[in-house]
């Protein structure tokens, strides 16, 4: 008996060395040409980082394709140039910081763009996928902020993906509904990101990556796109975890339906003298844009594809992707100035700026904020208040579905952390919102102030987590900037590896659990990062919760 088992295991120890050398045999090298699904892309090497940059997910939206859903892509022959950028998405100069490294802007803009360190498709290296910010109307995946280098050597492949923004990405219209396969139109951008992340998902492994360990991630819109993401039935199942920062679709955010969306899209080619559709779709994108307004973060439509109910209901029910959750905000996404509006920062007038909002509950969530005296008005305790009721508050909410809703770990924070002043050789410029430089107004040249917010401001935080301060030389980045930076990426690159951010060296940062829902621990990112409770907290977004639920 006993040679028997010998036998039987020296046998199965042979059986493993054979499906081991087979493996090992199957691993193939990621050089700079990789063979995908439609054909061989050519990359180029730069600091150690393969970089596939311009890479086709889609057929261009052009012609008969623009207002549809994205369509498969079509193969090509021989092998494809893939060392540039592709077009940015369509959109007119909102923001005229922004940085792009697209040749130009074009309806034909559904490209990615990869970032990997693998040496062979046996590294299985997990991968993140960044979408852009820009109030689904402007950016691009090709925005230097974005750069996926220096997660791909934290052994993360970095990818950006464009979508397209405006009314080329988010437009509903009634015969678009009519002739659409599933009878509903308007969620074109989204749509796009899941285009993008089944590419990923298809073909990630020729470039050395996992295509179960997909992480998503996005700041602001794109913080609005993971959180639906998270729920559409085209693309929860695609992911292993989800990233947010600022913003989440769910209280008091909520969707629009099909039939109010459509008649939106006929009124707006109404004013704009458009008389039909087809008038519309005759247009060159350069016309139509002119005439028609970029679409603001307006709520996603009810299309019955992307989106068959609410965030809210998804989540309420736990059918959303069951994924560790990372997710945060800034500490100054918003000022109480923005709704005082030049009168004298005091608590009167802060709250006679609030009543037409608050009504009864005014009082009772100042008192929440601790918003009790004229100096909490311009002291975090303010700029609390009036960040959680621009993103703030939905990011935590979607926080507090997925604790009680999933059994996966949630962890968040709040990033606390200005930038520095701007670089003495830009002149008389100041930060923009989106993250390069504007000229001062006559009032800021004449105050003298230094050019530093006393917080992070919206989209402050993009340049630190994805370690990509080198590429913004608007800011006079300094020792402790970039320590922050380090700290920041080394958490997104641990959770993409494993669901936790924790590791080695790292101040420890404990998940959020149903047993510790009202004491949350939240992770402070700052010069000294640190975690802390406050119960104080948490009762104010109760409040603000309590709101919102009356309305």
């Amino acid at each position: 008996m006993a040679k028997t088992f010998r036998t039987l295991a020296m046998m199965a120890a042979a059986g493993l060395a054979i499906l081991s050398a087979c493996s090992k045999k199957q691993a193939t090298e990621v050089t700079l040409q990789v063979q995908t699904k439609y054909g061989i892309l050519e990359g180029f090497e730069e600091g150690g980082v393969k970089k596939f940059l311009g890479v086709p997910f889609a057929q261009a939206p052009v012609g008969d394709l623009r207002w549809k859903a994205p369509q498969p892509l079509q193969p090509w022959e021989g092998i494809r140039q893939a060392k540039a950028f592709g077009d940015d998405p369509m959109q007119p100069n909102i923001f005229g910081d922004m940085q792009f490294r697209g040749s130009g802007r074009s309806e034909d803009c559904l490209y990615l763009n990869i970032w990997t360190t693998a040496a062979t498709t046996a590294d299985a290296l997990p991968v993140l996928i960044y979408f852009n910010g820009g109030g689904l109307m402007a950016g691009s995946g090709s925005e230097p902020r974005y750069d996926g280098s220096s997660i791909a050597k934290e052994g993360v492949i970095g990818v950006t993906a464009n979508y397209r923004e405006g009314v080329f990405g988010f437009f509903a219209h009634p015969e678009l509904t009519a002739a659409s396969d599933y009878k509903g139109s308007g969620n074109y951008g989204f749509l796009d990101q899941v285009a993008a992340i089944q590419w990923v998902k298809d073909n990630i492994g020729a470039f050395g990556g996992d295509p179960a360990r997909i992480t998503i991630v996005g700041e602001s819109a794109g913080s609005f796109s993971v959180s639906l993401l998270m729920c559409s039935p085209l693309s929860k199942g695609l992911i292993a975890g989800a990233m947010l920062s600022s913003g989440a679709e769910v209280l008091p955010y909520g969707p629009t339906a099909q039939a109010d969306a459509d008649a939106a899209g006929a009124a707006l080619l109404t004013n704009a003298g458009i008389a039909s559709l087809a008038d519309a779709m005759a247009m060159n994108a350069d016309s139509l844009q002119q005439l028609l307004p970029p679409r603001g973060m307006a709520s996603v439509v009810l299309d019955g594809y992307f989106m068959t109910e609410s965030a809210d209901a998804v989540f309420e029910k736990g059918q959303q992707a069951q994924v560790p959750l990372l997710a945060g905000w800034n500490s100054l996404e918003g000022t109480p100035q923005q709704s005082l509006r030049g009168q004298a920062p005091t608590v009167e007038n802060y709250k006679n700026a609030m009543k037409p909002q608050f009504g009864d509950m005014t009082d009772q969530i100042f008192n929440a904020y601790g918003i009790l005296t004229d100096e909490d008005v311009m002291s975090q305790k303010g700029f609390d208040l009036a960040s959680d009721l621009f993103t703030g508050f939905p990011t935590w909410k979607l926080c507090d579905y997925h604790v009680k809703t999933s059994t996966q770990p949630v962890y968040r924070y709040h990033y606390m952390h200005p930038r520095p002043q701007v670089s003495a050789k830009m002149g008389d410029m100041t930060g923009g919102l989106a993250g390069g430089v504007r000229e001062k107004t006559a009032e800021e040249k004449k105050a003298q102030q230094p050019d530093i917010a006393p917080g992070a401001v919206h989209s402050a935080d993009i340049e630190y987590a994805m370690g990509t301060l080198d590429t913004n030389e608007y800011y006079d980045w300094q020792e402790e900037d970039y320590a922050i930076s380090k700290l920041f990426l080394t958490y997104y690159a641990n959770f993409c590896k494993t669901g936790n951010p924790n590791g080695e060296g790292l101040p420890q940062w404990t998940a959020i659990t149903k047993d510790n829902l009202d004491n949350a621990p939240v992770m402070k990112i700052d010069v000294e990062s640190k975690e802390v409770v406050s119960p104080e907290k948490e009762n104010a977004y109760r409040t603000l919760e309590k709101f919102y639920r009356s309305k």
